[in-house]
């Protein structure tokens, strides 16, 4: 019991560092393995999408520093610090001295953290005006481990905001929103990069996770599919929720990947991805 508390004391307490470690090291992995065995050939060359497309994630993250000083994870312990949400109040926190009991915990609240990030990038499709700014990760004419970081500014500060209000809501822990960030980035990297892996393999793997395969079919210009395969972390809620695709029709090598609008490849420069949600173009 003393080893998991200190281990979850670690985690908790050098936080940042962590983050940034495995960060890095996912970055260097997939990157690797995009070199190494790509899917698909790129439209767009990597240097000219990657410098862009980095260049929003920093821009990204000092928009969410100034808006959100203390993020998620500030959130979570002003919470806990103050008694607010359902998992903060006194029974839960008497229960919380089991480890077994906070540990339970601990995962259903991931899974659950999940789900509403699933759900969260359904409606970012079915709402008009939530889509033509979720539109901007869409209209990237490629598909690899920057993809999944190429956010519109608006749509991060959104997704926060919701993050926060389930932390007050339910009284997430900080060692859960930790977690559960750390999972997200890493597999929002994995699943949209340019790799190619062994059909039997990614067969057993998307019955638990969404895999590079799967969510590609997401990136489909063919609205049918982009409407398909929401999930980042888990493949069950996509499975659950019947909006599951298999394949793509035209093969993940000769698939279109993108919107049928922004199709130029100057909108894949910062500063026309910023403007996309305010273009008025078909939906």
């Amino acid at each position: 019991m003393s080893e998991t508390l200190s281990i979850f004391e670690f985690i908790t307490e050098y936080e940042p560092g962590i983050r940034l470690t495995i960060f890095i090291s996912i970055l260097l992995i997939m990157s690797t393995w995009e070199i190494l065995s790509p899917k698909r050939q790129l439209s767009v060359s990597k240097a000219k999408r990657w410098s862009h497309n980095f260049s929003l994630i920093v821009l990204n993250t000092l928009v969410l520093r100034l808006i959100f000083p203390t993020a998620a994870v500030g959130a979570a312990a002003w919470a806990a610090h103050e008694n607010i949400g359902l998992l903060n109040q006194d029974i839960f926190v008497q229960l919380s001295q089991n480890i077994s009991f906070e540990i339970l915990i601990l995962i259903l609240s991931v899974i659950f953290m999940d789900f509403v990030i699933w759900a969260q990038h359904l409606i970012f499709h079915k709402v008009p005006f939530l889509w033509r700014i979720h539109e901007m990760h869409h209209a990237d004419l490629d598909i690899d481990l920057t993809t999944g970081l190429r956010f519109h500014p608006i749509e991060i500060l959104l997704s926060m905001g919701i993050k926060i209000s389930m932390i007050f809501i339910f009284g997430l822990s900080v060692l859960t929103v930790i977690i559960f960030e750390i999972i997200l980035n890493t597999l929002a990297v994995f699943n949209h990069s340019n790799i190619a892996i062994k059909p039997q393999i990614d067969r057993v793997l998307r019955k638990i996770i969404v895999t590079p395969d799967m969510h590609r079919v997401h990136h489909s210009w063919l609205k049918h599919e982009t409407n398909s395969n929401y999930g980042f972390n888990l493949s069950l809620w996509d499975y659950l929720f019947q909006t599951y695709r298999d394949q793509p029709k035209e093969g993940h090598e000769k698939m279109t990947i993108g919107t049928e609008n922004f199709r130029e490849k100057e909108w894949s420069r910062i500063d026309k991805m910023i403007m996309i949600p305010f273009i008025r173009r078909k939906s």
